[in-house]
């Protein structure tokens, strides 16, 4: 009998530890899950953007990309992904990805856009690029949905971070943006250049 307890015991230790170590895990999961979700820019789609400008003004940046574009993969891959660009941007921009050769027609606000199989893009992107197809392109736009400025090519994250401060807290309405990078930008993001 004694022995039959010592069994049971032993067994409801082991329960006790399993179930103990399942709660555990599932409690660094959900940690690390929050912890990436930080760590992670909040794409939006182009029509989502402009409904939330609507209600709550903010600049938006669309990056406008193909599926077959290196460039637009080496961005994604070594500049979205760097950790004082995500912080910037998810508190100052809404972000956007906008594959320019979408077939779905893409509505912004009254106005629609399709593909247009003549130009092989979809014209929101011809609209946005100012029909300079180039990818990726970056294109800012204020909180009014006017273009502030697109920026063809590759960006590094130092660049990247440079230009979205720059354009993100109004800087170009202040200096010129030499000025801006060699003066303003290192002494108000002193803390973010170790990380770029």
């Amino acid at each position: 009998m004694q022995n039959r307890c010592r069994i049971k015991i032993t067994e409801m230790k082991k329960i006790f530890l399993f179930i103990a170590s399942i709660s555990l895990s599932g409690n660094c999961f959900a940690q690390q899950k929050t912890t990436s979700a930080i760590n992670e820019l909040k794409w939006l789609t182009i029509q989502e953007a402009y409904n939330l400008t609507q209600k709550e003004p903010r600049k938006t940046i669309v990056d406008v990309y193909t599926v077959w574009c290196g460039w637009c993969k080496v961005m994604d891959r070594e500049t979205y992904t760097n950790p004082a660009i995500i912080e910037y941007l998810n508190k100052n921009f809404y972000m956007v990805k906008l594959d320019a050769e979408s077939k779905q027609d893409i509505i912004i606000g009254s106005t629609k856009y399709s593909y247009d199989a003549n130009s092989g893009a979809n014209q929101a992107a011809v609209a946005l690029l100012q029909g300079k197809m180039s990818y990726p392109t970056t294109v800012f736009l204020d909180a009014q949905y006017n273009m502030i400025q697109p920026l063809p090519g590759f960006l590094n994250a130092k660049s990247f971070h440079e230009i979205v401060t720059y354009l993100g807290g109004d800087y170009n309405k202040k200096e010129p943006f030499e000025q801006y990078k060699v003066g303003t930008y290192k002494e108000v993001f002193k803390h973010a250049l170790p990380k770029l």
